[in-house]
């Protein structure tokens, strides 16, 4: 962007899912970031698959093109890299963004991690990996470290940062809710969780948070919302709607059963379908027209009761109901920027007054000068 354009103010406390569509390339990131930066957009958050999605080079190339736009991964697992290469990760990208970079950790997919031969993700783990780079980036020398992650003899990054990166956990299970309010910066939920779901988790947090001897409301609080315009043809809005609940099905149906309390006999029939047991892979990356419609048709309506769908008035309005169930910010998911130039616009005569929150999207802290009411 020029130097001398105006920009509207920026909405710090939205975001979206870099790249979260199929079929994508990351060579479309770039052109993405720089419009939602341009638009007002708060943050870009980076997922992770392990084919053309890697969290550090996405993130690498969001700080490189965007001045002001936040970034997070949401998530990436630590399983998956030595804790020096993941902290060595974090404190590059700090530095790279200026300031603008939260580390996402998640537990991840357990069938995925038998299949690559890795340990599942325990809350022990999160704990100690997040202590563990939390050291490091104060420039301490870790040695003779033997514990949940592994063994490691010396663990040392060489330098101090001045503004370490936030830690952001990715969960929607009470336990790791429980665990990220007493340790974490923020907390990113998941996609189709119900209005009531959100709210217990928000109280979850809030509440382990609490107990820790810690302030709840210095714990940023995300929300994810399926988002899925009218304007797309209906196969897309099929794909990104009814096909990534199934994508999410596939990989960890017990965990977002229960947080929903949706009903086991709802779940069996959707599995019972040819969409789902014919499967060549992730749903909404492989399922075609007549799959998808037969998961729109088996897939109970108040499964995606709380999405932002429809007109962009109708996806703004249910962006700003969010913000009712006590979240502090919120992720448009699934839409690009350009998908989100109307939606933002709607928002933005409807938005209600509510504290002004950092680009950074695991901190609430803003500097003195800075308002408290935007």
């Amino acid at each position: 962007m020029s130097s001398g354009e105006q920009l509207p103010p920026q909405l710090t406390e939205l975001g979206y899912y870099a790249l979260s569509r199929h079929p994508v390339t990351p060579a479309e990131l770039a052109a993405e970031a720089v419009l939602a930066d341009r638009i007002g957009l708060g943050t870009a958050f980076v997922s992770e698959r392990f084919n053309i999605k890697d969290a550090a080079v996405l993130s690498g190339a969001l700080a490189a093109v965007t001045t002001r736009l936040g970034i997070a991964t949401a998530a990436t697992n630590h399983n998956t890299r030595h804790p020096i290469v993941t902290a060595n990760m974090g404190a590059t990208l700090a530095e790279l963004s200026g300031g603008r970079f939260a580390l996402g950790l998640g537990r991840g997919i357990a069938p995925l991690w038998q299949v690559l031969g890795l340990a599942n993700v325990t809350s022990a783990q999160l704990a100690e990996i997040t202590d563990i780079v939390r050291r490091l980036w104060r420039g301490e020398t870790v040695v003779g470290h033997d514990g949940a992650i592994g063994s490691y003899p010396v663990l040392h990054l060489g330098v101090t940062l001045d503004a370490p990166p936030p830690v952001l956990l990715v969960t929607m299970s009470p336990r790791t809710l429980q665990l990220a309010g007493r340790i974490a910066d923020a907390v990113v939920l998941h996609t189709f969780l119900s209005a009531e779901a959100t709210t217990t988790a928000v109280a979850t947090v809030r509440e382990a948070a609490e107990r820790a001897g810690r302030d709840p409301a210095s714990v940023r609080i995300w929300s994810v919302v399926a988002t899925v315009g009218d304007e797309l043809d209906e196969l897309d809005q099929l794909r990104r709607l009814y096909g990534r609940l199934a994508t999410y099905l596939q990989g960890y149906p017990e965990i977002l059963m229960r947080a929903n309390g949706w009903r086991d006999d709802d779940l069996e029939r959707v599995r019972a379908s040819t969409a789902f047991a014919s499967a060549r892979g992730a749903i909404d990356a492989t399922a075609d027209a007549a799959e998808l419609a037969e998961l729109a048709a088996v897939i109970p309506r108040e499964w995606v009761r709380d999405c932002a769908t429809g007109s962009p008035s109708a996806r703004a309005a249910a962006v700003e109901r969010q913000f009712e169930l006590g979240v502090d910010s919120v992720i448009l998911h699934g839409a690009t920027p350009t998908e989100l130039v109307p939606v933002l616009d709607a928002y933005r005569a409807i938005r209600s007054n509510r504290r002004v929150l950092p680009a950074n999207p695991g901190s609430v802290a803003l500097p003195a000068s800075a308002g408290s009411v935007a």
